[in-house]
């Protein structure tokens, strides 16, 4: 098999991929980057040496994961679909690569090896729940491709139509820097947006875990319902934070005798900030639990 050096990016994949047989499904996420200076830009943004252990999700045919091998102590890559999984077996060894540890599964349902890094170039399909997953482990950085608008919802302004879930949650556990813009073209089969990579670093100063619990209850509540007023968004999604009935929640939201508490559940959800939320679920959480 010819290696990278005397061929295209974009000639490598698509004469392994037709070599055999295979069809790749962008309704899966099966995007496989064919710009070898993209490639190598991401590469390089994970400032890699030879003690750093990297976790790759969704490998494909190997395009991140053979030059992550080159450059770390160790990759952990994990690709669900098994025939990829069998290509990339084969190109590890043809290309005499053993610090590789290939898991084929899920990798929202599989526990990960320990590493300090992540860099990959993500299914978009699973781009939310996987995030969410990387937030519950320690790494010192990661460099993760998403589509344009998942990326511009991660670092969403309070009150402006990115505010998120997604950016309420990893506002008190990553810094989220927008690194570069890689161009639908850059790929095959060609997605229909234009994807964004992004750099998560994780906050030294981060809330307590039992404090985070319950915040990320109330963030889930709560955006489930972003245009509507606090008090009702809390009523109407009562069931994500606690088993409390609709009848009891609303006596006790009523009965609130603090002017800061009964400001903040006047008013939208998307004009709450997350400090905000940190503070109204603290406060309120017993009301839910009791």
């Amino acid at each position: 098999m010819t290696s990278d050096s005397s061929q295209s990016l974009s000639k490598i994949t698509k004469s392994i991929l037709n070599q055999h047989g295979i069809t790749l499904n962008k309704n899966l996420g099966q995007n496989n980057l064919i710009d070898k200076n993209k490639r190598d830009q991401i590469i390089n943004f994970g400032n890699l040496n030879k003690n750093d252990t990297v976790l790759e999700i969704g490998t494909g045919i190997g395009t991140l994961t053979l030059e992550l091998a080159r450059k770390a102590k160790k990759v952990i890559a994990i690709e669900q679909d098994e025939n990829i999984y069998k290509i990339l077996t084969e190109r590890l060894k043809d290309e005499k690569i053993d610090n590789v540890e290939l898991i084929n599964d899920d990798a929202l349902s599989v526990d990960f090896p320990k590493f300090n890094k992540i860099i990959s170039n993500l299914p978009y399909q699973i781009s939310s729940p996987i995030t969410f997953k990387f937030l519950e482990y320690d790494f010192d950085l990661a460099i993760l491709m998403y589509q344009k608008e998942f990326a511009e919802r991660m670092n969403g302004e309070v009150g402006s139509k990115n505010y998120s879930r997604l950016s309420a949650m990893l506002y008190f556990k990553c810094n989220v820097e927008t690194l570069t813009d890689v161009s639908s073209e850059s790929f095959i089969p060609k997605p229909k947006i234009d994807s964004t990579v992004v750099k998560l670093t994780p906050k030294e100063n981060k809330i307590s875990d039992i404090d985070f619990e319950a915040y990320s209850n109330f963030t889930k509540a709560l955006f489930q319902h972003r245009n509507k007023k606090i008090k009702n968004a809390l009523i109407d999604s009562r069931h994500i934070i606690g088993s409390i009935d609709k009848k009891t929640l609303k006596q006790r939201l009523n009965s609130i005798e603090s002017d800061e508490i009964n400001e903040y559940i006047s008013k939208r959800v998307v004009a709450l900030t997350p400090e905000e939320i940190l503070r109204l679920s603290k406060e309120l959480n017993p009301i839910f639990n009791e």
